[in-house]
């Protein structure tokens, strides 16, 4: 988008938190970005998943893209295939492509091409446990993590669940990429907080793109 003749916007701005560790404050701006999520949630609506323990998890998820993730009793797995429907998950709308792909060359991971967006909503109080992102099958690409709606503590932690984490604050419009020797770190979202968000209401939606496949289908 052009700005306005005579009026300036600064880039949004860059930290770098560790080794393969980016945050982009403000860098999901567009308007069009929760028109596009908001099109994917009418398609395929997030729902509460269970753990292969039979733990039912407190954030709903949906998904959009080739792949979605799953979580059942049967296990952890990406999959073509809505299970609540049968059909294939929502193609993953260009606007969303195009912001993880630009996020991720700004945190120079160039030549990311996601076919994965696992798009989470948090209602006040739901959590996300520490755990790995590691059901995809190449380690060399990012995570690309986009935050909108209220704000949330993220907890980034190291290679082993143990090991100290760090807080880290995201705001509506925040995205977070790691990769490289973060790849693997063990990573979290403390219970959140409760209130109102002008454009979302009483709730955050996260947006996770990776790079998941190619996995083989077979027919049952």
């Amino acid at each position: 988008m052009t700005p306005p003749e005579g009026e300036l916007f600064a880039p949004p701005a860059q930290e770098r938190l560790r080794d393969g560790v980016t945050l982009l404050r403000g860098f999901a701006s567009d308007p069009a970005i929760l028109t596009a999520v908001r099109a994917v949630q009418d398609a395929a609506p997030p729902r509460r998943m269970s753990t292969p323990g039979g733990y039912v998890m407190s954030v709903a998820m949906t998904s959009c893209g080739q792949l979605g993730w799953v979580t059942d009793r049967t296990g952890y797995r990406y999959d073509p295939v809505d299970p609540d429907t049968g059909k294939p998950w929502p193609a993953m709308p260009a606007v969303l492509r195009s912001l993880a792909e630009r996020a991720a060359e700004a945190a120079g991971f160039g030549a990311f091409a996601p076919d994965s967006c696992l798009i989470n909503r948090y209602e006040p109080g739901a959590r996300l446990s520490l755990h790995q992102d590691r059901n995809e099958r190449d380690f060399a690409r990012p995570i690309v993590s986009v935050s909108l709606g209220l704000a949330a503590v993220f907890l980034f932690g190291g290679t082993k669940r143990t090991d100290p984490t760090q807080a880290v604050a995201l705001s509506h419009a925040d995205v977070l990429v790691f990769g490289g020797p973060a790849r693997l770190a063990f990573h979290g979202v403390k219970p959140l907080k409760a209130g109102e968000h002008p454009l979302l209401g009483p709730c955050r939606i996260n947006l996770t793109f990776r790079k998941a496949g190619p996995f083989q289908v077979t027919s049952a």
